[in-house]
């Protein structure tokens, strides 16, 4: 059937999502395309929200100068000397054609093998700490390297029970990256130690949203890569493999249904007991990216089974939240009651909280083919577009400064904080496969930049301060996923030198050095980079 080709195509991009090694696939011939990377981006003290005024919603200027100087007509792009008092850190994107070329201009073959290199033995480091100090908790404390689950104690630390779920979380989520690697021998022991070993009877409350992309989706994607007859990875069927890892799958997902039921909308709850289900002090508010991003898993899961009823409720999520997006600017907020539908959260953003209501929309397209889930995209992105962005209409050239995705109020445009999170790299990725290139090209320059400057994206980042409002990396992946696809699109090396940049900051930052020869790296190098 159709759909599966696409599921396929889908599933090459998340496995090439849990790689750095993407680095592995620049092999390509070029298109040619030379982007002269030369923004002369400056982004001091915005003039959107000064004093005694209302900035406006479309202004081109969101940033001005905070130089010891009286020229205060310079303009918002003015020169930046080395005797300024605050570079931009955007200045190093500020070199001539002749010198980008030179640093950007080609990726060498020897290059791409050592970063090959690089990134297999960071996937080991994590993979084999894991299986050796670690294994069958959850996921390895690089700290005290020793495993981890869910916090039995203290069912309200919910950063580690919407996660963790006592269910080998780790050796699931690293499946298919066994199979990138061509790794197919520890692969089949891989897959043999889940249908063994792995079971979701358990007295476990996890979030809906994190089980359904980290194990649900692993499940998913490593059985069709077993069975797919066309073997995209080599031939790795084993041949007393019997559907287990749907059958896994299947259960999983039942255990979910039960946030789906007793709701006056169709928005599930965000958690549930995989044994008892929607616990009865469970609270009436969820995130839009959290109901709103079910879709994929759920819909190819239906699909395989040949049971409509997951991708049925997820779909109706979907719609209800859809149904409750303001008249006035067509934006959704990111907290909702899921008996009354009221926004309890008014902010709408490309962060925390919305981020995947959007590409699920994208990527269910891409993947059923279904026009509504198209033309609900279309509409939320022209409403991001007309609210959420500011700064000039075009890329590289006119005036004010480049564009910038900012937190808005869902009813009236107005701008709600100063500050982006780290979760908004995804956005660019998504601009590629919408075809808006430019613009993704642009706004990932915007994130590179940022990691340019810190090594690593804070967790949110204040761009009228210039400075980071919550100073943690929690490793995310939404940067690599936008420099992988700019390349694709592109064929420019200069994505291969930010997936190096990215790579040799992981190794140098991310490493625990107290205890480097037992730790492992934090999951999100496992999972991501090669």
């Amino acid at each position: 059937m159709q759909w599966r080709s696409i599921v396929l195509g889908l599933l090459v991009l998340r496995l090439v999502l849990n790689c750095v090694l993407w680095l592995a696939f620049g092999l390509g011939p070029s298109w040619g395309f030379n982007f002269p990377i030369n923004f002369h981006f400056n982004l001091h003290m915005p003039e959107l929200l000064r004093e005694g005024e209302q900035a406006s919603p479309r202004a081109n200027a969101w940033s001005q100068h905070m130089y010891d100087r009286g020229d205060a007509a310079g303009g918002t792009c003015s020169k930046i000397t080395e005797n300024s008092p605050m570079k931009s850190y955007l200045s190093f994107f500020g070199d001539g054609r002749d010198e980008y070329d030179r640093k950007y201009g080609s990726f060498p073959d020897a290059l791409k093998v050592e970063m090959r290199r690089l990134a297999k033995e960071m996937f080991y480091f994590g993979y084999d700490n894991y299986m050796k100090y670690a294994f069958p908790a959850d996921e390895l404390n690089p700290i005290d390297c020793r495993g981890r689950g869910p916090d039995v104690l203290n069912p309200s630390n919910i950063n580690i029970n919407d996660v963790l779920g006592n269910y080998s979380l780790t050796l699931i989520d690293a499946l298919d990256t066994l199979l990138i690697l061509g790794n197919v021998s520890e692969f089949r022991k891989a897959v043999k130690l889940v249908i063994d070993t792995v079971s979701f009877d358990k007295d476990s409350t996890v979030q809906v949203f994190e089980a359904n992309i980290r194990i649900l989706g692993s499940l998913i994607s490593t059985h069709i890569l077993l069975t797919d007859p066309h073997h995209p990875f080599g031939d790795v069927a084993m041949e007393d493999y019997d559907n287990e890892l749907l059958h896994l799958a299947h259960d999983l997902a039942v255990r979910l249904l039960p946030a789906f039921e007793n709701t006056n909308t169709g928005i599930p709850y965000p958690r549930v007991n995989l044994k008892s289900g929607v616990p009865p002090d469970s609270i009436n508010e969820t995130c839009t990216a959290g109901a709103g991003s079910l879709l994929v898993e759920f819909g190819v899961l239906s699909r395989l089974i040949g049971d409509s009823t997951f991708e049925w409720v997820a779909r109706r999520a979907v719609r209800a939240l859809w149904s409750l997006r303001s008249n006035e600017t067509g934006l959704l907020g990111n907290v909702v009651n899921i008996q009354t539908g009221q926004w309890v959260g008014k902010q709408s953003g490309l962060g925390a909280g919305m981020d995947s209501f959007y590409e699920y929309l994208l990527k269910s397209y891409i993947l059923f083919g279904d026009s509504e889930d198209y033309r609900m995209f279309t509409a939320a992105y022209q409403s991001i577009q007309n609210h959420l962005r500011r700064g000039r209409e075009s890329c590289n050239e006119g005036e004010g400064d480049p564009p910038l995705y900012v937190n808005v109020n869902m009813f009236n445009g107005q701008i709600m904080n100063t500050w982006i999170d780290s979760l908004q790299a995804f956005f660019p990725g998504l601009q590629v496969l919408v075809g808006d290139v430019e613009n993704a090209i642009c706004l990932h320059a915007f994130y590179y930049a940022i990691w340019k400057r810190f090594g690593a994206l804070p967790e949110r980042y204040n761009w009228q301060l210039q400075a980071p409002d919550v100073l943690f990396y929690p490793l995310r992946p939404e940067l690599v996923e936008s420099t992988y696809l700019l390349y694709q699109a592109t064929k420019n090396p200069f994505y291969l030198h930010v997936g190096m940049d990215i790579l040799q900051s992981l190794e140098k930052n991310t490493k625990s050095s107290a205890v480097l020869s037992c730790c492992a790296l934090p999951r999100f190098i496992l999972f991501t980079y090669y």
